[in-house]
C-alpha cells in the first residue's frame, strides 16, 4: 500500500470531515434546542431562572456532542462520499487505481482522530461540565440541598445535616424506594454544638419512613464521648425524599460519568455486595465507543460505490439514518439481554460492531464481484 497520506486521501478526508462536522453541528444543535425547551419547564422552581436554564444547557454541550458523534459520523460519511460519487470523483479515483480499501482508510483515519478527541472529552470536559451543571441546578432549585463535587449529596432538615456518598432509586415487585449509601447524619443542639454523628451504610426511604442499616452513632457530651452500634434504626424525619431522589439521580448517573469514576463505582458496589450492572454497562460502553464508530462508518462505505452515485441528498440521508438507527437498536437490545441474562457486557458490546463489519465485508465482496 502506498504511504499515507496522498493527495487523493486528503481530498476524500476533507470532504468527509466537512460533512461530518456539519451534520454533527446540526444534530447537536437540534438536541440543545429540544433540551432547552424541556429545561424551561423547571424555570420558577426555587431560584431557578431562564438564565440558569441557558447556563445548564450550555454546560451539557460536551456531553451531548459525545453522544451525537457516532450518528453524525455515519450520516456525514455517507453524505460526503455520496457527494464524491455523484460528481464522479470516486469513479475517477478508482480509474486511477485507488482501491476501495484505500478509500475506506481515507475515511476511517480522520474519523478515528475525531473519535479520539471525543474519548478525551468523555473522560475530562464532559463529566466535569455535566456535574457542574447538575450542581448549579440542584442548588438553585432547593435551598436546603447542595451537591458537592467530591463530598456527594448534602441536605438539611432543621438542626440535622445529611451527607450521602452514593444513592439511587430502587424498585422491586412494584415497590419503589430511595436508597442512599455511606450516609452520615450530623445533629446539632440549639446552641450550635455537635450533639451526635451517625454513620449508616444504607439509608432507605420507604412508605413507612426512613430506615438506617448498620448504624454507628457517636454521642458528644460536654466531657465525654459515647458510641453505640445497631443493626437497624428508625429515623424520624420529614426530609423530602422526592427531592433527594431527584438530586441523587443527578449526581450518580452512570451514563454521564468518566470511565475512572465508573470503575470506582463498580469496585464500591462489589465490595458492598450491591448491584454494579448499570455501572458495568456504561463502563464498557466507553471502551467500545471507537469500535462502534468505525464499524458504523465502514459498514456504510460500500453504498458509496453504487447506491449513492445516482441518489440525491435525501437518499444518502435516509441510508445514514437507517444505519445509525439500526445499529443503535441492535446494540440496545443485545445490552439489555446481557443485563437480563447476566452475561459479560463485553460480549454485548462486541457483537453489534462485528455484525456491521461482516455486513461491510460482504457488501465489499459483492461490489467487487
Amino acid at each position: 500500500m502506498r504511504p499515507f497520506p496522498k493527495l487523493h486521501d486528503l481530498l476524500v478526508a476533507r470532504v468527509v470531515v466537512g460533512t461530518v462536522l456539519l451534520t454533527w453541528a446540526v444534530l447537536t444543535g437540534l438536541d440543545l434546542v429540544l433540551a432547552m425547551v424541556d429545561e424551561l419547564r423547571s424555570v420558577g422552581q426555587g431560584s431557578y431562572r431562564v438564565f440558569d436554564a441557558i447556563t445548564y444547557v450550555a454546560h451539557t454541550l460536551p456531553r451531548r456532542a459525545y453522544m451525537m458523534f457516532p450518528t453524525a459520523a455515519v450520516i456525514g460519511s455517507l453524505m460526503g462520499l455520496g457527494q464524491l460519487a455523484a460528481s464522479s470523483e470516486l469513479t475517477a479515483l478508482r480509474a486511477l487505481g485507488v482501491s476501495r480499501k484505500r478509500l475506506s482508510l481515507s475515511v476511517a483515519l480522520p474519523l478515528l482522530l475525531l473519535t479520539g478527541l471525543m474519548m478525551v472529552n468523555a473522560e475530562t470536559l464532559g463529566p466535569w461540565a455535566q456535574r457542574s451543571a447538575d450542581m448549579m441546578k440542584s442548588a438553585a432549585r432547593s435551598n436546603d440541598m447542595i451537591v458537592a463535587q467530591y463530598s456527594g449529596l448534602w441536605a438539611r432538615e432543621g438542626e440535622t445535616f445529611l451527607n450521602a456518598q452514593a444513592g439511587r432509586e430502587r424498585s422491586e415487585d412494584g415497590d419503589t424506594w430511595l436508597e442512599l449509601n455511606d450516609v452520615r447524619l450530623f445533629e446539632f443542639d440549639g446552641d450550635g454544638r455537635l450533639a451526635s454523628v451517625a454513620h449508616a451504610k444504607i439509608a432507605e426511604h420507604r412508605a413507612s419512613g426512613w430506615l438506617l442499616r448498620d448504624v454507628r452513632r457517636t454521642y458528644f457530651d460536654a466531657r465525654s464521648v459515647a458510641q453505640a452500634d445497631v443493626d437497624e434504626e428508625r429515623w424520624e424525619s420529614s426530609l423530602d425524599a422526592a427531592a433527594l431522589a431527584a438530586n441523587a439521580s443527578n449526581i450518580w448517573r452512570p451514563r454521564y460519568m468518566s470511565s475512572a469514576e465508573l470503575k470506582e463505582g463498580i469496585d464500591y458496589r462489589k465490595r458492598n455486595q450491591l448491584d454494579a450492572s448499570e455501572f458495568e454497562e456504561y463502563y464498557w460502553g466507553h471502551w467500545f465507543y471507537p469500535l462502534n464508530v468505525l464499524a458504523l462508518c465502514l459498514a456504510a462505505i460500500p453504498f458509496a460505490f453504487g447506491s449513492l452515485r445516482s441518489g440525491g441528498l435525501g437518499r444518502r440521508l435516509f441510508i445514514g439514518v437507517v444505519f445509525a438507527l439500526g445499529f443503535w437498536l441492535l446494540q440496545t437490545q443485545v445490552v439489555k439481554l446481557a443485563a437480563v441474562y447476566t452475561f459479560d457486557y463485553r460480549i454485548a458490546y462486541v457483537v453489534p460492531p462485528l455484525v456491521m463489519l461482516t455486513v461491510s465485508w460482504l457488501l465489499f465482496r459483492r461490489r467487487s464481484g
